[in-house]
């Protein structure tokens, strides 16, 4: 699977605003077949700031970014952030999340 986690620093008069106006995005890619998950979060240490985890299978990814969605948020949604989000993007030999085995509860 590819996994994928993306920070993205958004402008400070928007980020309450955040969930909503990826919305449809996350819904659409949600929807994608071979979207494992498109997960946001909200970061604690800085509050204009979203983390994004998602995976796809590795056939599904360039379906992903030449859909009509990704485009449009690429034309869309720069206007609300800081600055290019970071990323890191893994390809990886497994297709689920693995349990954290030190803090195994029983």
């Amino acid at each position: 699977m590819i996994f994928i986690v993306a920070k993205w620093p958004i402008k400070p008069e928007f980020a309450d605003q955040w969930p909503e106006l990826v919305a449809d995005f996350t819904a659409a890619t949600r929807a994608e077949a071979g979207n494992k998950w498109f997960e946001w979060s909200r970061s604690l240490e800085d509050p204009n700031t979203y983390v994004l985890v998602e995976a796809f299978d590795d056939d599904a990814a360039e379906a992903h970014v030449t859909s009509a969605h990704f485009t449009t948020a690429t034309t869309d949604l720069p206007k609300y952030l800081q600055r290019t989000p970071d990323i890191v993007n893994f390809s990886l030999d497994q297709d689920v999340w693995s349990e954290l085995g030190e803090m195994s509860v029983d």
